[in-house]
């Protein structure tokens, strides 16, 4: 016999980075621009709605009611609107960036990103230069000073790209501060959180066997394969695809993540589609730095 009841509807959720918080609002959306790490993350010296019942003696700090008011709107309808605060970090300078730099981005594209190396660098799944493990170090005190003096809160969660220059920024940025707060340091690789996919060789991730050899402290989300396969030689990911993944990626941590303060380590081109994926205007951010965003889940 033939059901009567409907069929079940699929829920869509939409994914919205919200104004009004971050300093960086007032960033130019141009090549000619690089977004930096501001102090405090560029927090607003602004009120919340709980504030008065929160803080009226006006004695915690900006971050602590921020916080606070994050909760408040996460308590209001979880069945339907979600709120998350993404700590966006781009990796330290890669081996990759001091080569484009010198020959050019017309050139880089044409041939040289089209190969591992040049006989003297190596690019091929690009590591950290020294000025990039000592951006990563410079992120490492940034956190540990923030988080003493304006109170802002660890990340409850830490994803990765599975690339190494991430893997090592992450490591670099983080394990002290988590370390001191007795807490293990765990971070999530995420095959989605990667740059765009395919020619060019320092996107070309190592393998699944390589990764849990080096960074054996970060887990492995189940559906990495060992080698890479999802990086083609003569095809290049477009923008709208790579939003696509994006989305995909925003909706797995949405609904599998009940963190509401998030960090994920991740490269220019995939901060640009987090951005496009969110409404938010594509600010191009520099080297090192870490990009706040507050995203509303409906």
């Amino acid at each position: 016999m033939r059901s009567s009841s409907p069929p079940a509807q699929r829920t869509t959720w939409t994914y919205k980075a919200l104004r009004g918080y971050f300093s960086h609002d007032d960033d130019p959306a141009s090549w000619e621009f690089r977004a930096t790490t501001r102090s405090g993350l560029g927090l607003l010296n602004r009120t919340y709605e709980t504030d008065i019942t929160f803080d009226p003696t006006q004695e915690r700090t900006q971050w602590e009611r921020f916080e606070h008011y994050v909760q408040h709107l996460n308590r209001a309808d979880p069945d339907n609107v979600r709120y998350k605060v993404f700590y966006i970090a781009r990796h330290g300078e890669g081996v990759h960036n001091v080569k484009e730099a010198s020959v050019g981005r017309t050139e880089w594209e044409r041939r040289w990103s089209r190969v591992d190396g040049d006989g003297v660098l190596m690019w091929a799944d690009a590591a950290l230069t020294s000025l990039g493990e000592k951006q990563a170090s410079e992120a490492a005190t940034f956190w540990i000073d923030a988080f003493k003096t304006a109170k802002i809160p660890i990340p409850g969660t830490f994803y990765s790209s599975p690339l190494r220059r991430c893997l090592r920024t992450l490591e670099i940025a983080f394990a002290e501060l988590v370390a001191s707060q007795g807490r293990p340091f765990e971070p999530v690789i995420k095959e989605l959180l990667r740059e765009r996919l395919g020619v060019h060789t320092c996107d070309r991730r190592s393998t699944r066997t390589w990764i849990q050899k080096n960074y054996p402290a970060f887990v492995i989300e189940d559906g990495l394969t060992e080698e890479d396969e999802l990086w083609e030689p003569d095809v290049r990911e477009t923008y709208d695809e790579h939003v696509k993944r994006t989305t995909e990626l925003l909706g797995d941590i949405f609904k599998n993540d009940s963190s509401a303060f998030i960090s994920a380590t991740t490269h220019s081109g995939a901060i640009m589609s987090i951005l496009r994926a969110t409404g938010y205007g594509e600010i191009p951010v520099a080297a090192g730095a870490i990009f706040p965003l507050l995203v509303k889940a409906e």
